[in-house]
């Protein structure tokens, strides 16, 4: 009978193991171009006695719009890559999780220097490109003393993958999740707030105008009454701007509406309806809930705006030096896994195919997960299968590093 004991104490399961048992974890910083201190946070793996097939491999995991590192830590994704033995390390973009603006504040007493110009919500899409991405792909090179390194971009994440692997080498292969090549092709209501987006900031910078004159007579009025009473003038109040959206609130809220759901039937069976980033039948609900309680960031207006921009015109640029990611897509070769659910709105057949068309990796998946959406692909119960396709790719890879590439591939 000890036998049979003996080899599934050799040959367990992910479900078998616990999830402290398979890492140690910390953290580094790593400074941008333009004045930032980024965080990544690593997971990196500790030996088993079972067969880790890759252990050692370092993987960046870059996460989406308005998100943090819980996005890939809230179900058991960041768990499933350590079971391979992965070396994991999860960057959090700037003014998101520990890459806050506290801690610029806080770099920046402790060095003496001034915190970053575009500190205040002042940054956009490009400043993720052009200095986050760099300074965090040097950093995990530097760290794990590689000159390549594994990419995995969920969403947004995975758009900046597209266009750093359209210009640098890098990347030893790269998964994106989730993220489409053409922002809203296949998606009418993406397309219709692209086109409302300059008329609601319109309308939302007129509100606040109009608030700030009511303040600002309101402080006038009551500046007045205190030079005649001579008491101590009031702090004149700071204008009101429209500088982000205030996501990491609202999702808060969600997060509480969703406990409520939970104990109410009625309020159960709406949330249930409401898929249009999440299958809720594919998640766990205290895995959703603690996603939206604190994975939630705020995100930039110039962000958005980019966004907008890109879907009304169809393109997907970085304007500050003119590249364009789609005619970068024709220049990667690595392996690359395009994976997205067949019922996100967000990246689907439609939003992905021209990447995987133009791509001339020899390894190219290009895979729908049936029944997903666009969130619980990182965190949802068919993660795992998403997690064995990387390990596929990183495999492939390992056992062709010595292999001259082959002559481009001709797709149909």
């Amino acid at each position: 009978m000890s036998a049979p004991a003996a080899k599934d104490a050799a040959h367990p399961t992910v479900d078998d193991v616990e999830f402290r048992a398979l890492y140690k974890k910390t953290k580094y910083v790593v400074d941008t171009a333009d004045g930032w201190s980024l965080v990544i946070t690593r997971y990196r793996p500790t030996p088993q006695v079972f067969p880790q097939p890759l252990f050692g491999e370092p993987m960046l995991l870059v996460h989406g719009f308005c998100q943090n590192r819980h996005a890939w830590t809230s179900g058991e994704f960041v768990k499933n890559l350590l079971f391979f033995g992965l070396d994991i390390h999860i960057l959090e973009l700037r003014g998101h999780g520990k890459s806050s603006l506290a801690f610029q504040h806080e770099r920046a007493a402790r060095f003496g220097k001034k915190p970053p110009p575009d500190l205040d919500y002042g940054w956009d899409i490009d400043s993720y490109f052009l200095y986050d991405l760099p300074a965090a792909v040097a950093g995990v090179r530097r760290i794990t003393r590689r000159e390549k390194i594994f990419y995995c971009g969920h969403s947004m994440g995975g758009i900046l993958g597209y266009g750093y692997a359209g210009i640098h080498e890098h990347f030893e292969g790269i998964v994106t999740i989730g993220a489409p090549a053409e922002l809203g092709r296949g998606s009418t209501l993406l397309k219709l707030f692209a086109f409302a987006e300059p008329a609601i900031e319109g309308a939302i910078d007129s509100v606040l105008g109009t608030l700030n004159v009511q303040r600002g007579l309101a402080h006038g009025a009551t500046e007045l009454v205190s030079k005649v009473l001579r008491t101590p003038s009031p702090e004149a109040p700071k204008p009101l701007r429209y500088r982000y959206l205030p996501l990491d609130t609202w999702l808060k809220a969600a997060s509480n509406a969703l406990g409520y759901a939970e104990e109410s039937p009625v309020l159960g069976l709406v949330a249930s309806r409401i898929n249009y980033l999440a299958r809720w039948d594919r998640l766990q609900m205290e895995n959703v809930r603690w996603l939206l309680s604190e994975g939630g960031e705020k995100e930039p207006r110039l962000v958005v705006e980019q966004f907008a921009r890109w879907v009304r015109s169809n393109e997907v640029v970085c304007y500050r030096t003119g590249y364009d990611f789609k005619r970068g897509f024709g220049k990667i070769r690595v392996p690359m896994a395009i994976i997205f659910g067949d019922e996100d709105p967000l990246a689907s057949v439609a939003s992905t195919r021209s990447v995987y068309r133009s791509a001339k990796s020899d390894y190219l998946l290009w895979r729908p997960v049936k029944g997903n959406s666009h969130i619980e692909l990182t965190m949802g119960h068919d993660a795992r299968q998403i997690c064995y396709d990387v390990k596929n790719l990183v495999e492939y890879a390992r056992t062709h590093r010595a292999r001259a590439p082959s002559l481009p591939r001709v797709q149909s």
